[in-house]
């Protein structure tokens, strides 16, 4: 019988696909940049974030799906997932712990970072 190890960095990968896919676990934020593209586009990057599969070494060196960038209409959109404490004041103290953690995923242009 085989036994199924589940790491911290697996349930964090987990809740951040959970909010970037489903969009609930978390907030998701929008920049001022992202939200001048209008009401489609930012819609049309939440589609684009939920089916965004494209991760490894280059943007994801962690392996836990925090950051990705997506094009929507000919402009670049970043989105990258945050874990905060539960008073959105520092890091989560356990990011693989959704009782100590409150995740916001932002949307923005590269620019505005």
């Amino acid at each position: 019988m085989q036994t199924l190890v589940v790491t911290t960095r697996d349930r964090v990968r987990t809740l951040n696909d959970q909010l970037r896919q489903q969009q609930t676990g978390g907030t998701i934020v929008t920049t001022p940049g992202v939200r001048a593209l209008g009401a489609a586009a930012v819609a049309a990057t939440l589609r684009a974030v939920a089916a965004f599969d494209d991760f490894g070494a280059h943007n994801d060196p962690f392996d836990e799906h925090e950051f990705g960038s997506v094009v929507i209409e000919g402009q670049t959109v970043w989105f990258k997932v945050e874990a905060y404490d539960l008073d959105m004041r520092w890091h989560s103290p356990d990011p693989a712990d959704p009782a100590v953690t409150h995740r916001i995923m932002t949307l923005m242009l590269p620019e505005e970072y």
